[in-house]
């Protein structure tokens, strides 16, 4: 194991019991020495007993693209819960759904998993299935009527991940979602 990769893997390990202590205390609802002290314990415990995949953390957070992605996130929230609502009491509405495969541009599994929690968070699309290999989500959406909408769902997918990537992502991830990808995409759609 090289010095960085062990460097990373320490940090990694760091995030992830002091994560675990925090729940522990949140738990219990204190932040007493007992309750850090036994948080601790159990966060080794945990870690030792139970396999938890290593996460590479970037190590860099941009605050200003942070503020983006929540108040996009908000505005999306807001905005598809009124759409959603439109369509509960529309007497014209015609049921029509879909089953998307999206194939992200990052390898990352924390930025994977928070693109899919955020397009979760979402009214009228939810994550149902994840190829962590290929980095593709199967997100079902509500609401498409045409190739249109799909490839519009699609936009918003891969506007989520690079707010997500710009915010937090390593220098690798921005790379990844700043190059031109439609091509890649386009190839990656035929194979799903």
């Amino acid at each position: 194991m090289s010095p960085e990769s062990r460097r990373i893997s320490v940090r990694s390990q760091i995030v992830l019991l002091a994560g675990l202590v925090v729940l522990w205390c949140l738990l219990w609802g204190q932040f007493t020495v007992l309750s850090v002290l036994s948080g601790m314990v159990l966060a080794v415990v945990i870690s030792l007993v139970f396999y938890l995949p290593a996460i590479d953390l970037s190590g860099r957070i941009n605050l200003w693209h942070t503020a983006v992605f929540f108040v996009r996130l908000i505005v999306d929230i807001c905005r598809a819960s009124l759409e959603v609502a439109w369509l509960v009491i529309d007497p014209r509405y015609k049921p029509s759904s879909a089953i998307l495969a999206i194939a992200l541009d990052t390898r990352s599994d924390l930025i994977m998993t928070w693109t899919a929690e955020a397009i979760s968070l979402v009214p009228g699309s939810i994550v149902v299935d994840v190829d962590r290999q290929e980095s593709v989500l199967y997100v079902h959406v509500i609401n498409v009527q045409t190739d249109d909408d799909l490839e519009r769902f699609r936009a918003s997918v891969f506007a989520t991940e690079k707010r997500l990537v710009m915010a937090i992502g390593s220098t690798d991830d921005v790379w990844r979602v700043q190059q031109p990808n439609e091509l890649t995409r386009s190839s990656r759609r035929g194979r799903n």
